[in-house]
C-alpha cells in the first residue's frame, strides 16, 4: 500500500531535521550552510634540537601520528617518505574507530590506547581536539611528560621539510620557489583541499554550488599552469604545493566524486593534471602511502550523514586507475 502524501512529507522534513543535526557533528557551518573547517589548536610547531634527535634510540624518537584515510595526515606522511625521515622520526598509525568516533592506538603507546588519551597524557587542555596528524615527543628520559609538538597539518608539513632527513632527502621548499609555493597554497588550500569538504558538507544548494564552482575553477587553473610550465606546480621539481594537492587528487574517483559530489567534471578532462598525478604517484615511497580500499571503507563507513545505508560502493582499483590513460571521447 502506498504511503499517504502527508506521511511522506512529514517523514521527509523529520529526516532533514535529523540530517542537519548529524551534519553539525561533522563540522560547523555558517548561516547560509557553508562548511567551516575548525581551526587547529596548535598552529605553531616546536622542533627539538636537530643534532640531539640523531642521537636518540627508536623508543626516544618523536612519533608522527597519522591516520590512513585522513588527507591532512597523508601530506605529512608523504613528507616523511620523500624527506627520508625514518632515522629521526617514527610513524605511528592511528586507526579510525567508527563506532566510538575517535582515533584508536593499537597497540597502545605510552600506555595510551587512543589518540585522546595520548593528548591528555601530554597535558593538553580539555578543549583541544585529538586529531591527526600529530607530532609527539616522548622525551629522552624515563618519567618525563611527553609533549605535543604540533598538530596543524600545514605547519607540520613546513616543519618536516626542515627536519633532519636521510641521504637523498628532497628539499620540497627551496627558497627560490617560495613565492610560487605560497601562491599555490593560497589557492589550493581553500578551493581544493577544503573545497571537496565544502562540497560534501554543504547544507544548502547555494553553498554546494559556490564550493563546486570554486573547486573546478582552481583545477582549471592548475591544468593551465601544468600545460605551460610543468611538470610540477612550481616548474622543474616537486614542492610542498604538489605534496598538499596530491592527497586530494588521489582520492578523487574513489571518494570525493561519488560521496562528496565533486563531479562537475571528471578528472580525465584534465589531461595535464592526470599526468601530474601519475608522476607524483611514481615518486619513491608515495605508492605505499595510498590505500584505495581502506579509504572507501573509512569514508563511506564513517560519514553516516552522507551515506546512511552504510553501503561501500565498488570502485576502480587504484593501481589500475593511476596506470591508465584518460579515455577521451
Amino acid at each position: 500500500m502506498a504511503l499517504p502524501p502527508l506521511v511522506v512529507a512529514t517523514a521527509r522534513e523529520g529526516w532533514r531535521w535529523q540530517w542537519r543535526q548529524l551534519m553539525q557533528g561533522l563540522g560547523p557551518a555558517d548561516a547560509e550552510g557553508r562548511y567551516l573547517r575548525p581551526a587547529s589548536d596548535r598552529m605553531d610547531v616546536v622542533i627539538p634540537d636537530q643534532s640531539e634527535l640523531q642521537l636518540r634510540c627508536d623508543a626516544q624518537r618523536p612519533r608522527l601520528v597519522i591516520g590512513r584515510s585522513c588527507p591532512w595526515a597523508h601530506r605529512t606522511w608523504l613528507m616523511h617518505r620523500l624527506r627520508r625521515l625514518e632515522g629521526t622520526l617514527t610513524l605511528l598509525m592511528a586507526t579510525a574507530d567508527h563506532r566510538a568516533g575517535r582515533w584508536s592506538l593499537v597497540p597502545a603507546w605510552l600506555d595510551c590506547d587512543s589518540l585522546l588519551a595520548l593528548y591528555r597524557h601530554c597535558g593538553t587542555p580539555p578543549h583541544h581536539r585529538a586529531t591527526v596528524p600529530a607530532l609527539i615527543d616522548p622525551g629522552r628520559e624515563a618519567g618525563l611528560t611527553p609533549q605535543l609538538l604540533g598538530d596543524d597539518s600545514a605547519a607540520l608539513t613546513k616543519t618536516l621539510n626542515q627536519w633532519p632527513g636521510g641521504e637523498g632527502a628532497m628539499d620540497l621548499a627551496p627558497a627560490a620557489l617560495a613565492p610560487g609555493i605560497q601562491r599555490w597554497m593560497q589557492l589550493l588550500q581553500p578551493a581544493v583541499n577544503d573545497g571537496v569538504y565544502r562540497c560534501g558538507f554543504a547544507r544548502t544548494q547555494k553553498a554546494y554550488d559556490e564550493a563546486s564552482a570554486a573547486l573546478f575553477s582552481a583545477l582549471n587553473a592548475v591544468e593551465a599552469a601544468l600545460q605551460h610550465q610543468g611538470p610540477w606546480l612550481c616548474g622543474v621539481q616537486p614542492t610542498i604545493a604538489d605534496v598538499c594537492l596530491f592527497p586530494t587528487l588521489i582520492r578523487w574517483e574513489l571518494v570525493y566524486a561519488p560521496l562528496f559530489g565533486c563531479n562537475a567534471q571528471p578528472l580525465w578532462m584534465f589531461p595535464a593534471l592526470w599526468r601530474w598525478r601519475q608522476a607524483f604517484y611514481a615518486l619513491p615511497g608515495v605508492a605505499e602511502t595510498c590505500a584505495g580500499e581502506a579509504w572507501r571503507a573509512d569514508y563511506f563507513g564513517a560519514l553516516f550523514p552522507l551515506n546512511p545505508g552504510g553501503i561501500i560502493p565498488a570502485g576502480p582499483d587504484l593501481c589500475t586507475l593511476i596506470g591508465s590513460s584518460p579515455a577521451l571521447p
